[in-house]
């Protein structure tokens, strides 16, 4: 199963990711090739997380695992056997829905919605978080507030580096609600780690304010209305 998920995400998820977004990536050399690592990154689309499955060298892939809703990707026996095996999801039991869905999950994880992220990390795994709990207003990029999940994980394991990552563009790729993307050009710039500071507020304000500075470093992108400005 290992090997059949390295195949298809290095030679089905990563050309479709490029082919459907460009895939322009700057801060690359500051992914973790191994864990525990914690990557946190902007959410506006399911193809945030194909996109993120696409960066990372072939030899680091097999590592990623992107915390996922239990209530969503868990909700269809097919579904949920592509998203666990596939995918490689770790499942946030975000609702009752979805620790009814999360079947695989022991009776003390069921209670303890980071369980499964919890374990991910302590064997050694990259885990890809998205702060805001759902997807955001892919129309303006904008972020919305962040949840203090990646504090408890961060705390918890205060050895592995949080990696701040903005991702720009791929709400409009694939907006919530959407289910054809349409293919157009994305960037995702990859910031220096945020250290767990002791604190959760203080560790909370320092990756928000990570994320935001990556968000203004994004380049326009070439379909946007900044860029047709420039061209005029």
């Amino acid at each position: 199963m290992r090997l059949l998920r390295f195949l298809l995400l290095v030679l089905v998820a990563r050309p479709l990711a490029v082919l459907m977004t460009g895939a322009d990536v700057s801060g690359r050399e500051r992914l973790p090739l191994k864990g525990p690592a914690i990557i946190a990154a902007n959410h506006a689309s399911h193809v945030d997380t194909l996109l993120m499955l696409s960066i990372f060298p072939s030899r680091a892939v097999s590592k990623l695992r992107p915390a996922a809703a239990a209530d969503y990707f868990l909700r269809d026996p097919v579904i949920g056997w592509f998203s666990r095996h596939v995918i490689g999801i770790v499942p946030v039991a975000r609702s009752k829905a979805g620790r009814r869905a999360a079947q695989g999950l022991g009776q003390g994880e069921g209670e303890d919605v980071l369980a499964p992220a919890r374990a991910a990390l302590a064997a050694g795994e990259i885990v890809l978080v998205f702060p805001e709990g759902t997807r955001g207003d892919g129309a303006s990029d904008a972020m919305g507030q962040l949840k203090g999940g990646v504090a408890r994980l961060a705390e918890a394991f205060p050895e592995a580096p949080v990696i701040p990552v903005w991702i720009q563009g791929a709400g409009r790729v694939l907006p919530k609600g959407a289910s054809v993307p349409v293919p157009l050009n994305c960037a995702v710039l990859v910031g220096e780690p945020v250290a767990w500071t002791g604190k959760r507020t203080a560790f909370m304000d320092a990756l928000r304010e990570a994320m935001l500075a990556l968000k203004a470093q994004a380049p326009p992108l070439r379909w946007s209305d900044e860029a047709d400005d420039k061209e005029i």
